[in-house]
This record gives structure tokens, sequence and C-alpha cells, in this order.
């Protein structure tokens, strides 16, 4: 048995990044800061996401920088070759697969997507 399911409540670092294809798919980028306490102090860690169809629409118009957000999903890796060097790179992301919007005053519920 295996199994890849990250849960994160954190800060969106940026506003989100949405890109739209021709086929009709929709894929938003968006960074979050997640606090841990070391030595007193809250410092973040910082993961990166991969929304797509409808969450990712949603995070577009939703989520700003600043605004605290909870995500479910799983941890992948992004491969690639450098074009310079030629090297294998890879870079862990999140790809979510469940958005919930908390933390604005102005918000009467929170709404999951």
């Amino acid at each position: 048995m295996s199994l890849n399911v990250i849960n994160l409540v954190g800060r969106a670092g940026k506003d989100p990044e949405l890109r739209y294809f021709e086929s009709g798919d929709v894929v938003c980028n968006l960074t979050l800061a997640v606090d841990r306490r070391r030595k007193g102090e809250d410092t973040p860690d910082w993961f990166d996401l991969e929304l797509r169809g409808r969450t990712a629409e949603v995070a577009g118009e939703y989520v700003r920088k600043g605004k605290q957000i909870g995500v479910t999903g799983s941890l992948r890796f992004n491969r690639w070759s450098d074009k310079v060097t030629g090297e294998a790179r890879q870079k862990p992301v999140v790809r979510v697969d469940r958005l919930e919007l908390l933390g604005s005053k102005n918000d009467t519920q929170n709404p999951e997507f």
C-alpha cells in the first residue's frame, strides 16, 4: 500500500498565475507560505502549488497575496533537463485536489472547491 496526501494551511505568497490552453484546460500556479516555529520565531516554509480545472478558476478569482487558504493534494516532482548544462533537474510541487478559502473577515462561510 502507498499513500501520497499532503494537507497545508498557510498564506498565498503571490497572486495566482493562470494559464488557459486551447484544449480548454486551465492551470493555476501559486506559492504558499506555511509558518513553522523555530527558536521562538515563525519561519515560513514555501510550497509551490498547482491547481487545475474549476479549482484553478476559483483560486484565480478569490485568492490574493496574503490570503489564508487550506489545500489538500499530493506531492509530485516536475522533472526537466537544464537547457544550458543538460543536467536533470526536479522541483517538488503540490498538486492540489481541494482548496478551502479561510481567514477573511468578509466571508460568512468557508467555501470548499
